[in-house]
Formats: C-alpha cells, sequence, structure tokens
C-alpha cells in the first residue's frame, strides 16, 4: 500500500468516486488480496494494540483519499493553535478541541458509509444510496457550520482585539 501523495495533490487532486478512489490507491479487490489478507479482514482484533492499528488505517485512508478531511484537519488546527496563541480559558480550548473531533468523526463516519454504500450499489445508479450519502454529507455540513460559529465565537474577540491594537498604532 503505497502511502505517499505528493503536496500537489494534497487538496487539488480531482475528486472520483470512492470506490474507484480505494481500487486505484488502496489495492482492495479481492482477486488481487492474498488468501491471508481476506482472512485477516473479517477477523475481530484479537488484543488493544491491532484494534488501535486498524483505527490508525482508518484515519490514515480518510486523510489519503478524502480532500475534505484534510481541510477540516488544517483548519482545526488552525482554530486550535488560535486559542493557545490567544491563551483562551481551558473551558474555550475544549470547546473547540470537540468541536473539531466532532467534525472529523463525523468525516471518517461519511467516508465509511461511502464505502458500504460503493460496495452495495457498485456504479450503479440508486435513490436510497443517494439519499444516504447525502444525509451523511449534510451532518458533516451542519458540524462544520457549528465548529465554526464555536470558533468565531471564542476567538473573534480576541482577534479584534489584535486587529484593533494594529489599527491604532498604525494610525496614530
Amino acid at each position: 500500500m503505497n502511502n505517499d501523495l505528493p503536496i500537489s495533490k494534497l487538496f487539488l487532486f480531482k475528486s472520483s468516486s470512492l470506490s474507484e478512489q480505494m481500487t486505484k490507491t488502496d489495492n482492495l479487490e479481492t482477486s488481487e488480496q492474498s488468501e491471508d489478507e481476506r482472512r485477516d479482514s473479517f477477523q475481530i482484533a484479537t488484543n488493544l494494540l491491532i484494534s488501535f492499528q486498524y483505527a490508525g488505517q482508518g484515519v490514515s485512508y480518510a486523510f489519503r483519499t478524502q480532500r475534505n478531511f484534510r481541510i477540516h484537519l488544517i483548519i482545526g488546527a488552525i482554530a486550535l493553535s488560535l486559542s493557545l496563541y490567544f491563551h483562551l480559558s481551558a473551558v474555550a480550548c475544549s470547546i473547540i478541541s470537540l468541536t473539531i473531533a466532532l467534525v472529523l468523526v463525523l468525516e471518517l463516519l461519511n467516508t465509511a458509509l461511502e464505502a458500504v454504500v460503493d460496495l452495495t450499489v457498485g456504479r450503479e445508479f440508486h435513490q436510497l444510496a443517494k439519499i444516504a450519502k447525502d444525509c451523511a454529507a449534510g451532518a458533516v455540513l451542519i458540524a462544520a457550520i457549528a465548529a465554526l460559529l464555536v470558533a468565531a465565537v471564542l476567538l473573534l474577540p480576541s482577534i479584534l482585539t489584535v486587529f484593533f491594537k494594529i489599527i491604532t498604532t498604525v494610525s496614530g
């Protein structure tokens, strides 16, 4: 499995369907997998370390293939960095962190749902598949808007204070 993603494609690659991305980048077709790989995919993790490894593979897959996941991650890092820079309270930093986590979790669930729908429906159009995908994407959108509003409410006073200090220094 190749985990290298060129920087030029980090945000700019053309979005194709999830099933096309999977077969191109992750070699997931069963005919190309070894018997051991197929057998391992149906086993329950026998210990905590393996569970974390599977979870890490899921996050890694979303980072490599989902542009919006990367965008949410970068915006979240900026918001958290600003909250630390402006010395917001622990409660405010926690609220920002939780809203960032909510968006990322919903993005992961959206990716998982898209994969299951694509596996079930294939390349054929089905209205119920469209509804499922659209609703999952809508959940991510609502969470992202809520996270943006929370970050704005908590960060805007500090940002405006710095902005007005700069303006008065330059004009005075």
